[in-house]
């Protein structure tokens, strides 16, 4: 007769339960030390703000916040009443920070695209030319802007010097950081320091697109034109989806640049609604209706996100399902 197995003791069952829980467990615990930081870093500080906008929180109770009066609704009503001084101000700063996007967004993902495509054929040099484009974004930021309000002087700046001084362009030198120039001022630093991102992400992403394509269509008569529009754009929007929504976080959260460019008090043509909340907050002493504003763009940027999230996962099924019927049409032919 065969032998009768023998029942499975306690003690395996114990050592491939804890070898189970050690294999499962193991990446959430990895995990910890991030979600910690991402906690004490990003969480309570944002649970702090909201708090803080629901209450009447002045210089008086900078050192004990948490006795500020409640004010519920009344900073978010102020922030948004645009017939009264405060919310007409945060209105025209908003107003400006959207045109401030567009243009800096567009621009720096348009010069991204065009060195990544210029930079996608083998030539002497290339690895040079495409070092020196990621210089800017290298550099650290307060060191580049510093460097710009320096270059942008009206008196001694090398722009002024050469504007004026040496092609003769203007009667007298311009204001680069005073007056309207001041937000061209700010949109070229903000391109000059965001495009070499652009950049990196759409070269990576070009490196997956097969030359044989390329061969292919121009073999078929396909000019440098016809190929951007009907190969590589097509090819970069999985990539486009997530860098245009990269930017304009980045561009609109934006506060770095125009508090080093302009300093505490931005003139009124660049006042974007970063440094805005910063001047209500910290030039008033009012934290209260300041936390209020921060919680509305906060809300703004979500739902942005969410929207723009939708649209394009919308788009992408829609896109396979055309792509997909298609190859089905020519497999049947």
């Amino acid at each position: 007769m065969p032998p009768t197995p023998s029942p499975p003791s306690a003690g395996r069952g114990t050592s491939a339960l804890r070898d189970r829980v050690r294999h499962t467990g193991l990446p959430y615990l990895l995990l910890v030390p991030a979600l910690v930081l991402e906690l004490l870093v990003h969480i309570v500080p944002m649970i702090t703000g909201i708090t803080m906008a629901f209450r009447d929180l002045t210089q008086e109770y900078i050192r004990n916040w948490g006795a500020a009066p409640w004010a519920g609704l009344d900073n978010f009503h102020i922030a948004v009443d645009v017939n009264a001084p405060v919310g007409e101000a945060l209105l025209r700063s908003f107003a400006i920070t959207c045109a401030f996007t567009v243009l800096a967004v567009g621009l720096a993902w348009l010069l991204g695209a065009t060195a990544a495509i210029l930079m996608q054929d083998t030539f002497r040099g290339r690895g040079l030319l495409r070092a020196l484009f990621l210089t800017p974004y290298a550099l650290p930021v307060y060191a580049a802007v510093i460097t710009w309000s320096f270059l942008l002087q009206r008196d001694n700046g090398l722009v002024n010097h050469v504007v004026h001084d040496q092609l003769g362009l203007t009667d007298a030198p311009p204001f680069w950081l005073v007056g309207d120039n001041s937000f061209f001022s700010l949109v070229v630093v903000s391109v000059w320091r965001t495009w070499p991102f652009a950049f990196l992400m759409l070269t990576a992403a070009l490196q997956n697109i097969p030359r044989d394509v390329y061969e292919a269509s121009a073999i078929d008569g396909a000019g440098m034109w016809r190929q951007i529009r009907h190969i590589t754009l097509p090819a970069l929007r999985p990539v486009n989806q997530v860098l245009v929504l990269v930017l304009f976080l980045w561009t609109f959260n934006d506060f770095n640049v125009p508090f080093v460019l302009f300093g505490k008090s931005a003139p009124e043509s660049a006042d974007l609604i970063s440094l805005h909340i910063y001047q209500s907050s910290f030039a008033t002493w009012d934290f209260g209706a300041g936390s209020a504003m921060s919680v509305l763009l906060l809300l703004f940027l979500l739902l942005v996100t969410a929207a723009y999230l939708l649209l394009t996962r919308e788009r992408a099924p829609r896109a396979t399902r055309t792509g997909g019927t298609r190859r089905r049409k020519r497999a049947h032919v």
